[in-house]
């Protein structure tokens, strides 16, 4: 373990440069609360989706380099406004026109249109922890709702109301006019309806803890700020939470950046230390737009993991958090051989290479073997070239190709396999498009086939590799890519491919001397 610490003190994985500036707020005396505390956030007005798996994620691998470099404890807590009011009935739920006479009222007041939990948000924030115990997150799960109405929040409201006017001298600034003469940081319940009011506040008395409004129909209500009976709005409530509960580290979108200095500011004049914030890009789909939620572009975790496993899911999430990813599904073949090539390399690595390795954040210090003896990419262009509708059809290949493999010894493989056949027959099949051989492209493919034809050595990647680049070269492909580019569009179908030589050997030469005669007869064109 110290051999660890010693090279993660400086590594440059971007968890450990995170872990070290947490690690400096604490380089004379430990925290006062005991633990270290990271915190990420959670709007429970729908399920969650492929971004909150990020976010947990990449808090979860900077919370394991912090437990490298430092003994201290830590904890990571997972916070759902489920206090938030309703501000419109989503288009996904069923019984939609039951919830419309429930705009404002709090989520956990809105009854659930599933008719499964308590309320809407009782049944989102279920639905945000099974989905993290899902994937295996260590975690502590709190609530707004108790937060505020349990008294664990009190002494921070009170002292919000003791500084309210430095709270809103932070807040106003911020603000166009027209919304200045209405804002309050604190927003009231109704004591009757129960609603969340957006009204201004005609008096804070700091001494007794209590807010004064009118509502909507003029009448005057005085009611504590403590107990559930106001919340703040959002920008204070987040930079209140930081003060509350000491948190350490958070991260979020790019779109929350504006408002870090806000968060922070409201978070010092409570009496808390800002924590250390970690900006992350946003994922756009393959045309460079913003993933929405609402508009449905991108891709959801669903619809990933059912073309690939979760580790893959992971090693995207990893990579690069700081630079704008487009998030489509022609990314995740990519993926998954990319995090197989880190498994293989990790074996081979020493301690600072084994730091900055994704798969070392992914797993910590239980990172698996991989037994993906064939890419995923050439299992997709295999799936394409056999035409194959299950995962049987392409372990006809890989057992002659590799005798000794099975889906016993080679899970991920197996796995693999079944995900390839899916992934081909819905995004490759669709849009394959072959087309005829030129002149110069066709005398190519027939020496190719004629020296298949004649190749009596060993089926092996290379030994094909090295025909395949000869024939391309003797026949003058400058560059030589455009030799390759030729073979995958005219056999293929596409544009890009594998390792030709590798193909051969998977697919088998005398079927891939057979799929180039048919090539060059146009009968793949068909």
């Amino acid at each position: 373990m110290t051999d660890f610490r010693d090279a993660a003190m400086t590594s440059k994985a971007w968890p450990f440069e995170e872990a070290r500036r947490i690690l400096k707020r604490y380089e004379n005396a430990p925290p006062e609360k005991g633990y270290v505390l990271f915190e990420t956030g959670y709007g429970p007005s729908g399920l969650p989706h492929i971004g909150t798996f990020g976010e947990v994620l990449r808090t979860t691998m900077v919370r394991r380099a912090f437990e490298i470099l430092s003994d201290i404890p830590t904890k990571l807590i997972c916070f759902s406004d489920d206090l938030d009011g309703m501000r419109k009935v989503p288009d996904n739920v069923p019984n939609p026109d039951m919830l419309r006479e429930y705009l404002q009222m709090p989520l956990t007041s809105v009854p659930d249109p599933f008719g499964e939990f308590e309320s809407f948000g009782h049944h989102n924030n279920a639905m945000l922890q099974r989905f993290l115990d899902t994937f295996g997150f260590e975690y502590e799960f709190y609530s707004a709702r108790e937060f505020y109405r349990s008294g664990r929040f009190d002494e921070t409201l009170l002292r919000a109301a003791e500084r309210y006017d430095d709270l809103m001298g932070v807040m106003l600034k911020s603000l166009r006019e027209e919304r200045q003469q209405t804002y309050s940081i604190f927003l009231p319940l109704h004591p009757e309806t129960g609603r969340v009011l957006y009204v201004p506040i005609k008096q804070v008395d700091a001494d007794n803890g209590t807010v004064t409004f009118d509502d909507e129909d003029g009448r005057e209500w005085t009611v504590p700020v403590t107990g559930g009976n106001v919340k703040l709005q959002w920008k204070p409530d987040f930079g209140a939470r930081w003060a509350a509960l000491g948190v350490d580290w958070e991260s979020y979108g790019k779109e929350h950046a504006p408002n870090t200095a806000i968060y922070s500011a409201i978070c010092s004049k409570l009496g808390g230390k800002p924590p250390e914030v970690f900006t992350y890009e946003l994922f756009l789909d393959e045309k460079g737009q913003k993933i929405s939620k609402s508009s449905g572009n991108g891709i959801s975790i669903d619809e990933w993991l059912s073309y690939a496993a979760t580790e893959s899911l992971s090693y995207f999430m990893y990579a690069k958090p700081k630079t704008a990813k487009r998030m489509h599904f022609d990314v995740i073949p990519k993926a998954v051989d990319e995090y197989h090539q880190q498994l293989r390399a990790y074996a081979g690595q020493d301690t600072a290479q084994r730091l900055a390795n994704p798969v070392f954040h992914i797993h910590g210090h239980n990172v698996p073997s991989s037994s993906m003896i064939v890419s995923f990419a050439m299992l997709l262009n295999l799936a394409s070239v056999a035409s194959a509708e299950d995962k049987e059809a392409l372990w006809g290949f890989i057992r002659r190709y590799a005798p000794d493999a099975s889906a016993e010894t080679h899970p991920d493989l197996d796995q693999a396999a079944g995900f390839a056949v899916r992934y081909y027959n819905d995004f490759v099949k669709p849009t394959r498009v072959f087309r005829a051989a030129d002149d110069k492209e066709r005398a190519a493919m027939e020496d190719l086939a004629a020296r298949l034809k004649a190749y009596d050595g060993p089926v092996e990647d290379e030994a094909l590799q090295t025909i395949v680049f000869a024939v391309g070269k003797e026949h003058e492909f400058e560059p030589l890519r455009d030799w390759f580019k030729a073979l995958y569009e005219v056999l293929l179908g596409a544009s890009q491919g594998p390792r030709f030589g590798g193909f051969i050997a998977l697919y088998g030469v005398d079927e891939t001397v057979q799929l180039i005669e048919d090539g060059l007869a146009g009968k793949l064109m068909g």
